[in-house]
């Protein structure tokens, strides 16, 4: 039963990132295809694994968070161009039916990840 979720932290105000954009695409043979663009919930998280079971395929993938968009939203003054704006996380499954999750922790001026359980 493998999945690949994530969630967004937003360190500035410290709490969860509520409606941040997310879009997941696959990269294979040069090519950058969308699976799914989906937004967070209240707690910062999808409400359902952004894949799962055998959709969770050996592969490099991208997640691009659209923080810079949620900040706006928040009514945080932003420089023009925003410093942090879509965060773009490339990663590679090498684990057929594995669990991934790959959450970001973010400010406007800056960004982590890690490989969570």
């Amino acid at each position: 039963m493998g999945k690949l979720s994530t969630h967004v932290l937003d360190t500035m105000h410290g709490c969860p990132a509520q409606h941040v954009a997310i879009d997941l695409y696959r990269h294979e043979n040069g090519t950058r295809s969308l699976i799914k663009s989906v937004k967070t919930n209240a707690d910062g998280r999808c409400g359902e694994p952004l894949l799962q079971d055998q959709e969770v395929a050996k592969g490099q993938y991208e997640l691009v968070f659209h923080a810079g968009d949620y900040f706006a939203a928040r009514g945080v003054a932003l420089p023009s161009p925003r410093f942090v704006d879509q965060v773009s996380i490339h990663f590679g499954i090498a684990e057929e039916g594995g669990s991934y999750h790959v959450p970001l922790v973010v400010t406007p001026w800056s960004w982590s990840t890690y490989r969570g359980s």
